[in-house]
């Protein structure tokens, strides 16, 4: 019963948050010196279960970064920051119903999927455009090649984290 209770403890839960920071944090620390190139703290973030804007993820790097920036993010000034972010649950992921009822704004005819050529209009022209690298991943994964179109409903139960 006493170790039921220490496991549920705050001092525990940031223990384990800091573990999984830590083993995140080492999959890119490829010279072991506790550092990673700051173009990787993205994917650092999201592994993480977090899905930062680009707006936020800057404003973290801000956070994160030396003084005089270096390219390189140091796990000591990473560590802090992340866990706040984890404790306070920040860039939680959108819930499944408000990413499908974007995707019907899209979707005016009700089909249940858009075409390749409207998904790239909306991800590229409208709100925070995707960068041509993030059109390019989203339309692999997204974009069945034999209709060459997104089933929206399919792609968003793959997306959606299982917070559980």
């Amino acid at each position: 019963m006493a170790e039921e209770k220490e496991r549920e403890s705050p001092e525990a839960i940031v223990v384990e948050i800091h573990k999984k920071i830590k083993e995140a944090f080492e999959v890119f620390d490829h010279e072991s010196n506790n550092t990673v190139d700051v173009r990787e703290i993205g994917t650092i973030i999201r592994s993480l279960g977090c899905c930062p804007s680009e707006g936020e993820l800057h404003i973290f790097i801000s956070e994160v970064e030396d003084e005089e920036p270096s390219g390189y993010i140091r796990f000591e000034k990473f560590l802090p920051v992340m866990t706040k972010a984890l404790l306070e649950r920040k860039f939680r992921p959108i819930p499944e119903d408000v990413l499908l009822q974007a995707f019907e704004v899209f979707d005016t005819a009700k089909h249940g999927f858009l075409t390749r050529e409207e998904l790239i209009k909306y991800m590229t022209e409208e709100g925070e455009p995707f960068s041509q690298e993030e059109m390019e991943e989203m339309l692999s994964a997204a974009i069945d090649p034999e209709s060459n179109s997104i089933n929206y409903r399919d792609y968003i139960a793959m997306m959606v984290i299982d917070e559980n």
